[in-house]
């Protein structure tokens, strides 16, 4: 059994009471049935936007109509020191126009026309309040009980209507590990074109959620094999290069997804306790996009090698320019990049080790981002030689030793040249003048590079230092 939430109750009593219909509708049922924790609750009435404001008014903690136009008002209310987000829709028969996803609102006359233009029978299922009685046209519970996604009415009459529910259908058969029935599966490779009419920023959202779901391998999979991804990140379906005899490298796709699984297993590995520890967007765009550029920059040598040189520096420009296209903020875009970009520094570690200055250096020019990239880099073993791993892995553990170490020394994160800029013109004798300005910010770069090569130096032997440099460089 289940058990409803005891403001669903409250409300449906309310509503009852005042002569109005009102049921427990979607997800909300849905997550009921799976046992699944749910915050949010969404019901459907048949009062209209004005009726369902004047009735809640009153009871909700706060209220608001910006749904008003769809039918849907919203509110807050407080239960056992929690603020629960309801909202309440009047019952819908929506129209759709072929050239956008938005619908041409029209208010239903009953609870079973509004079930009809769900996106999944899993989602088309209702419970009456206050009665708790079930209503389930399309055997939506049935179709829980097999793990089944399928639509309430023929699948290319409902993704024809609203394209991003091929989406969904994919979130879901990530999130909840469920098949997406066959019919439903063919209409979504049939009706793939349809996502061409729906905005980047609705489809860059979907493709979040299945990216920082549980599962998102098998989401990426999915969009791969349905032929949606043409319109997220089409380069992905170009990793899928197949090894042969005589090219011996990893099919760059399985090893993407192989590195994804592996920064989600990383991915609070430098988190305080106190953090947070949701799923981490930049670190699995990362992961996932590593390697994107190797495809432009295979090559094979006359003995048969295959050689992927400067993918990292090509990647990043490809990942930064699709992620622009998914409207991605700059942040993520920038670290996204950066991270690619840095990826295979590490590979320098391994094959000759580095000075304290190289370490320096590698941590400088990671920045902010430093963690991300230690956890790529790490994620990134994936070979199933046992010995290659064990010096991979304990390559990586050394690194992170010894940056550890530095940081403590010389407190790495805010590292800085030995002199400031005023200290550097009153050495040098400059001035603040347009003429002068582009010499302080050479010898302070001078300076920087200085420091990361030679660590802490002190102020009067770096004063030294500095004039001697000036004579051949200003």
């Amino acid at each position: 059994m289940f058990e409803v939430h005891p403001l669903a109750i409250e409300l449906g009593r309310l509503f009852k009471e005042k002569g109005y219909e009102l049921a427990l509708v979607g997800g909300s049922v849905r997550d009921l049935f799976l046992k699944r924790p749910c915050s949010d609750l969404d019901f459907t009435t048949n009062a209209s936007p004005d009726e369902i404001f004047a009735l809640c008014k009153n009871w909700f903690d706060d209220i608001w109509d910006i749904g008003k136009d769809f039918g849907t008002i919203g509110g807050r209310k407080l239960y056992a020191n929690s603020d629960i987000q309801l909202e309440i829709t009047t019952y819908r028969t929506d129209e759709y126009d072929p050239s956008s996803r938005k619908p041409l609102v029209k208010f239903g006359k009953n609870l079973e026309g509004d079930l009809s233009r769900r996106d999944f029978t899993i989602n088309a299922m209702a419970l009456r309040l206050p009665e708790l009685e079930l209503v389930d046209p399309f055997s939506g519970l049935t179709d829980l009980n097999k793990s089944l996604l399928r639509t309430p009415i023929e699948p290319e009459k409902s993704f024809d209507d609203d394209p991003l529910r091929m989406l969904r259908a994919v979130r879901f058969h990530s999130t909840l590990k469920f098949t997406i029935e066959v019919e439903t599966a063919a209409a979504i490779m049939l009706m793939k074109d349809r996502l061409s009419i729906i905005s980047a920023e609705r489809i860059r959202d979907e493709f979040n959620k299945i990216i920082t779901g549980p599962n998102p391998t098998l989401g990426i999979n999915a969009l791969v094999d349905s032929g949606l991804n043409e319109y997220i990140i089409p380069e992905l379906e170009d990793l899928k290069m197949q090894t042969d005899a005589s090219h011996h490298h990893k099919d760059v796709f399985e090893h993407s997804l192989k590195v994804l699984e592996n920064s989600i297993k990383y991915e609070n590995r430098f988190k305080k306790a106190d953090e947070n520890t949701s799923p981490d967007l930049i670190l699995r765009l990362a992961a996932l996009l590593h390697d994107i550029g190797k495809p432009k920059t295979r090559r094979f040598s006359n003995t048969g090698a295959v050689t992927f040189y400067g993918h990292d520096v090509v990647g990043a420009s490809i990942a930064k320019k699709r992620l622009k296209k998914l409207h991605y903020d700059k942040k993520v875009v920038q670290t996204v990049g950066k991270l690619i970009e840095l990826h295979m520094r590490f590979y320098g570690y391994l094959d000759s080790g580095w000075t304290d200055s190289a370490v320096r250096r590698f941590t400088n020019d990671a920045g902010d981002a430093l963690n991300h990239l230690l956890i790529v880099t790490r994620s990134d073993v994936t070979t199933k030689n046992k010995r290659k791993s064990n010096i991979l892995s304990a390559a990586c553990d050394d690194l992170e030793r010894r940056i550890h170490s530095l940081k403590e020394q010389e407190e790495l994160d805010k590292i800085r040249p030995g002199l400031n800029g005023f200290e550097i013109m009153q050495i040098l004798g400059l001035n603040s003048t347009p003429q002068d300005g582009p010499k302080t910010g050479k010898a302070y770069k001078f300076l920087l590079n200085y420091r990361l090569e030679h660590g802490v130096v002190e102020k009067d032997e770096l004063a030294i230092i500095l004039k001697e440099w000036a004579k051949e460089n200003l």
